[in-house]
């Protein structure tokens, strides 16, 4: 029989732990092999909308430092997962857009998110 009184509050607390474990690690790794290419700073546009999403484009600076697609799948998946670590859901519906700047430098990353929204605004006028 299936267990009806699930906790969803402590299961999402739990994934939402998971997710961000996974993120520092890869964080941790990606850093050092980005480093080793000696990239300073990588930037991710990403947008999701309709139940889906993906990272558009990833610059790199100093430009002409080309990934190996192994390293570029990685970073893609990162950009997404960190993304959505601070805006979870934003994929849905009507989305939202960003873009994650990482200075490789300091370790520090920069997120500037929008979500979208439909809003609508109602007026009733009875008996004039």
């Amino acid at each position: 029989m299936t267990d009806t009184n699930i906790d969803f509050a402590s299961t999402m607390e739990k994934w939402a732990a998971e997710r961000d474990a996974e993120n520092k690690e890869n964080r941790a790794n990606l850093l050092a092999q980005l480093r080793t290419l000696g990239l300073t700073e990588v930037t991710a546009e990403y947008e999701g909308y309709g139940d889906s999403g993906n990272v558009e484009d990833i610059t790199l600076q100093p430009s002409g430092i080309a990934l190996p697609s192994e390293l570029s799948n990685q970073l893609d998946d990162f950009a997404w997962a960190f993304a959505y670590q601070q805006h979870p859901g934003f994929e849905n519906n009507d989305g939202g857009y960003g873009t994650l700047t990482w200075n490789l430098t300091k370790d520090s990353i920069d997120l500037d998110h929008a979500d979208r929204f439909v809003d609508s605004t109602h007026s009733y006028h009875e008996g004039l």
